[in-house]
């Protein structure tokens, strides 16, 4: 694969320019985290690609993971977040993230996060994979609602500026090859964002899949601009699928909380019979990936495309403890108190990213990744819940106290040559429906070696058009280009491991724990490269 069928020459001269200290891309938890943490709030601008609580961070239901309970501690909270990964974990970047969780939670309440409490103590449920209570929630099934709600509240009242409508399109850099600057549509015309400090914090990949739980804006923008700027990525190839989403037809899908589950909720078959039984010690609270590819399995093998999912158990408790959800349900038909849920798995987190240090640096001086555009190394090859949004708050904060401890130095100036700007393939919503629908079926829970290479052929022989600067056109672009390394991410693993399960691939057990990554020669070829967990993954 060459990125340069991506690219052509834009000229940048005469564009408009705006100049700030650090500029964020991203308005969910980890961009957001970032703005409220710096020591000059005034001198960061966060761009939001549409309104800032569009992406993925409002429709959070579950909660965040903490050790805050007298019978809980991070090294409980390491393991089991370990286990998830099936030893592909980074050892300090959990360690990182785990120690950090109860300091995170402070910090969201000082920001006038509204968790729930009961008797005046933290409200804690469990969640699969993990041995103890710890998920902590707001407004019950509401969490991302109200973590948007309050730091955008705390970064206004900050002075920080935030400016909707700004999508990213590629990364300028200096003639010693820094980040210094990024070109924007913002509200739809060409201007040039000059900083000392770029953040990348938009959110994952999830819309290369016509099944998702992620929101319209979720195209893996900032992964595919990265790449095109010379940043590492790693492990693309782990896509997290949640096991138990609403059968629908709408795009995203309606996401079921697993927190449900926590309460008692049991995954069924058409005829009533548990399928996780016998299957895993924790049963349905077993890891995502082992449930998800249980359920898909189950459904191959009975001939159907749906499961079901028995809440009535939890009875008179889903109105108070899930509202959301059961209005939700209620308007579609379903009473989940009397009635089965019908589920089946969808893509729902991009596991891999922008590799990063546990202070949000990437092999790009100058650019920074947080929140899941960014692989830290945490979740391996399989995310143990409710440590997504853990994860924004505390390597966000990270990044903030990287940022504010570099000395203050004179903007650079972007290199005197066109920028590299991406190309249209096809205005034809069709044309993109086709990749996301294709992605369904070789790149789901379960591959294979013959699909995804026939699915790479097809994607290599899609024809690129003019270039156009639409905010459509250049996320068509975005999508074949991450499709492409997806697609060439899962056909380099040829072993099975987390959420990667291949149907031709012997499963690692005692196997070396690798990563993947995924990086631009220079002349412009993407090479992909398997190193050791514990090897320099930013050489």
């Amino acid at each position: 694969m060459r990125l340069d069928r991506f690219v052509v020459p834009l000229e940048i001269e005469g564009l408009p320019t705006i100049t700030t200290e650090v500029a964020i891309f991203g308005s969910g938890i980890a961009g957001l985290t970032v703005a409220a943490t710096l020591t000059r709030p005034a001198s960061a601008i966060v761009f939001s690609k549409g309104p800032f609580d569009d992406g993925s961070t409002r429709y959070a239901q579950g909660g965040i993971a903490a050790a805050i309970g007298e019978d809980d501690t991070p090294l409980l909270h390491h393991d089991d977040t370990v286990v998830a990964a099936v030893g592909l974990a980074d050892e300090i970047s959990v360690r990182t993230l785990t120690e950090e969780a109860p300091e995170a939670i402070a910090f969201l309440e000082q920001m006038g996060v509204r968790f729930d409490r009961v008797n005046g103590e933290l409200s804690r449920t469990l969640e699969g994979g993990h041995s103890r209570e710890r998920i902590v929630h707001a407004g019950g099934d509401a969490t991302g609602a109200e973590l948007s709600r309050a730091l955008f509240q705390a970064v206004i009242a900050r002075g920080t500026g935030i400016r909707n409508d700004a999508f990213l399109v590629d990364i300028l850099k200096d003639e010693e090859g820094v980040a210094c600057a990024a070109i924007v549509l913002l509200e739809g015309a060409p201007t040039i964002v000059r900083c000392r400090h770029l953040v990348i914090a938009s959110g994952g990949a999830g819309q290369l899949y016509a099944s998702t739980t992620s929101p319209a804006p979720c195209t893996g923008d900032g992964m595919a601009v990265a790449l095109r700027a010379g940043a590492v990525l790693s492990d693309v190839e782990f896509m997290q699928f949640h096991p138990t989403v609403l059968v629908s037809t709408s795009d995203p899908r309606p996401l079921i909380s697993e927190a449900l589950r926590g309460e008692g909720a049991i995954i069924r078959d058409r005829e009533g019979r548990p399928v996780m039984e016998g299957v895993h010690p924790l049963g349905d609270l077993a890891p995502r990936d082992v449930v998800a590819r249980t359920m898909a399995t189950t459904m191959a093998v009975e001939g159907c495309t749906e499961l079901y999912l028995d809440a009535t158990s939890i009875g008179a408790k889903m109105p108070l403890r899930f509202p959301t959800i059961f209005a939700s349900l209620l308007a579609m038909g379903i009473d989940p108190t009397l009635d089965p849920i019908p589920i089946s798995p969808a893509a729902h987190y991009t596991i891999g990213g922008i590799t990063t240090t546990i202070d949000g640096e990437t092999s790009l001086p100058g650019l920074y990744a947080v929140g899941e555009v960014a692989s830290t190394g945490i979740h391996g090859a399989n995310r143990l819940a409710s440590n997504s949004l853990l994860e924004g708050v505390v390597f966000g904060r990270r990044i903030a106290r990287h940022i504010d401890q570099q000395p203050t130095l004179a903007l650079r100036a972007p290199a005197e040559r066109p920028l590299s700007a991406v190309t249209s393939d096809s205005h034809s919503p069709l044309a993109r429906e086709e990749i996301r629908q294709m992605m369904d079926m070789v790149a789901g829970v379960v591959r294979n070696g013959t699909d995804l290479a026939a699915a790479l052929s097809r994607l290599e022989a899609r024809e690129m058009g003019a270039v156009s600067l639409s905010e459509r056109a250049i996320e068509d672009a975005n999508i074949v280009q991450l499709a492409q390394v997806l697609t060439e991410s899962a056909l380099s693993r040829t072993s099975s491991v987390g959420a990667h399960f291949r149907q031709d691939g012997a499963v690692i057990d005692d196997a070396l724990p690798q990563r993947q990554l995924v990086a631009r020669a220079r002349e412009g070829e993407i090479v992909h490269t398997m190193v050791l967990l514990d090897a320099p993954a930013l050489d």
